[in-house]
């Protein structure tokens, strides 16, 4: 398995931390920016660039636009999904439209996983 950065994408995940999606914003500012484990926007992993990233608590957290729902864009997902797994990474995928209409559940959601990841053992 490769690196877990590539350098060429550092310039585009600095890019898209300063134009974040509305729900990223919402997610990143009202919630895990000061939740108590440390969690990067836009964190470049392998040959991806996933929307937050903890790295102790090995999880992903994807926010999922329409587009996302799309026939090959879900295969994508699956790909991406697969090899984030294989660094041992958990991947919660959330859908834009959960951030936008259930946000305390989203927080407590992503709270919960955070201490199930935490609790096992290696975590």
């Amino acid at each position: 398995m490769r690196r877990k950065h590539n350098e060429q994408l550092v310039p585009y995940a600095k890019q898209l931390r300063k134009e974040m999606t509305k729900e990223e914003r919402h997610l990143w500012y009202d919630f895990l920016r000061s939740y108590p484990i440390r969690f990067s926007r836009q964190k470049v992993l392998g040959k991806y660039i996933v929307d937050f990233y903890s790295a102790e608590a090995k999880l992903v957290i994807e926010l999922d636009g329409s587009q996302h729902f799309e026939k090959e864009n879900i295969e994508r997902d699956k790909e991406r999904t697969a090899f984030l797994k294989g660094y041992g990474l958990r991947v919660l995928r959330i859908p834009n439209s959960e951030i936008n209409d259930n946000f305390h559940r989203v927080c407590e959601y992503i709270d919960a996983t955070c201490e199930q990841s935490l609790s096992q053992p290696g975590g």
